[in-house]
């Protein structure tokens, strides 16, 4: 039996001088402890894991809201890496509206949602596997920030978790060297489809911080290291669909969060980390549930007052409604296509939507115009909270 400074791995010192730490391999050992506050949190996210399920099952055609969950995930996980786009700034390019002073790196987040679906479509013929996060690793770094650092490939060097501009020696975490990655991965792999009995948000609480402390890529770890959950919950049929995303909680509680992955490594701290998680699992999940919520309730409020003010053309004001819960952001054109009228037909269309206050313009231009359904959008942006107490 490992003590507990040692339960999640040991420092060692390498050839060159410097020190890396080889993670050893999951479960702890000791065996981690679900107990006392552990067991009650464990119970209180199953339990809101669970309504949030049954939540998004009350919504009519789940998948067209999906997608939107999907794009915010990529904003809050892009966000921890210092991308600067917005949920607008992706539905918005998405749609191919170009706007003036759209940050650059729209693009990465593009390639998140890319990665996400593909991961997902994946699942059932790949389980959550080394390949697969190789996988998804080359779809997200492709032509971005991080393109020339080897896609999809394992490290062949030593990287390191410090502040910019700072050696290898001033490193506050220096992950295992490269000749380690390959044996480490395929550790956590085992873990992944070992039919143990650990309860599954503990298990793939584990798996993330794992792969974490692994860091198998040159870049890219943090983002594939969020879907990796995500993978997860969709896998292990914890959610029938793809809506709990914990960057959200990650982002506003950085500094703890990574304390406390820190913590796992230097004195093997795995119930305090768990109990972090856990605690994200059930804010996040609330937060989800409530966004299901009242996405019915507008869907419900706009149902009626296309019915009410949209007389004839009420049919095609519906099909424009249910296109915009999947496709937020629509030019007169895509009405056209969507609903097969002449252009002035559609534009006529568009303008009674907006005077309905459903739809707004958003370019300011008196060509090329885009219009976004922004009570929809505003569900899903998240306030500026400060940090509280984990």
């Amino acid at each position: 039996m490992e003590s507990f400074e040692t339960r999640a791995g040991r420092y060692i010192r390498q050839v060159s001088g410097y020190r890396a730490f080889i993670p050893a391999p999951l479960p702890p050992d000791p065996p981690v402890r679900v107990e006392g506050e552990l067991q009650t949190l464990l119970s209180a996210a199953d339990l809101s894991v669970g309504r949030l399920d049954g939540s998004i099952q009350t919504l009519p055609n789940p998948d067209l809201f999906v997608s939107m969950y999907v794009r915010n995930e990529a904003v809050l996980s892009s966000r921890i890496e210092g991308t600067q786009s917005s949920l607008q700034d992706v539905l918005a390019a998405e749609a191919k509206v170009l706007a003036r002073g759209r940050p650059q790196d729209v693009n990465e987040l593009l390639n998140y949602i890319d990665a996400m679906h593909y991961g997902l479509e994946r699942l059932p013929d790949l389980p959550v596997s080394v390949r697969l996060i190789r996988e998804i690793h080359a779809k997200l770094m492709r032509r971005v920030r991080g393109a020339n650092l080897t896609p999809g490939e394992l490290r062949t060097s030593q990287n390191w978790i410090g502040a910019p501009g700072g050696t290898l020696r001033e490193a506050a975490f220096v992950p295992p060297p490269p000749h380690e990655v390959p044996n480490a991965l395929g550790n956590l792999e085992t873990f992944l489809h070992d039919p143990g009995d650990l309860p599954v948000l503990i298990r793939i609480g584990m798996a993330h911080a794992q792969f974490e402390t692994i860091h198998p890529f040159l870049d890219g770890n943090g983002r594939v290291g969020r879907l990796l959950i995500t993978f997860l919950l969709c896998e292990r049929k914890v959610l029938l669909k793809p809506v709990l995303y914990l960057s959200h909680f990650f982002e506003r509680h950085r500094q703890a969060y990574y304390e406390h992955l820190q913590a796992v490594r230097d004195r093997g701290a795995w119930e305090e980390w768990l109990a972090f998680f856990l605690r994200g699992v059930l804010d996040v999940s609330a937060q989800a549930a409530d966004t299901a919520r009242r996405i019915l309730a507008l869907r419900e409020k706009h149902r009626v007052l296309v019915t009410e003010r949209l007389g004839y053309a009420a049919g095609n004001g519906h099909r424009v409604l249910e296109h915009l819960y999947k496709h937020p952001v629509v030019s007169v054109a895509n009405v056209q296509r969507l609903i097969g009228t002449t252009y002035a037909t559609a534009n006529n269309l568009v303008a009674r939507m907006t005077d309905c206050g459903i739809l707004q313009e958003f370019t300011g231009q008196a060509r090329n115009r885009a219009f976004d359904y922004r009570d929809y959008i505003a569900l899903f942006h998240d306030a500026d909270e400060p940090e509280s107490a984990i």
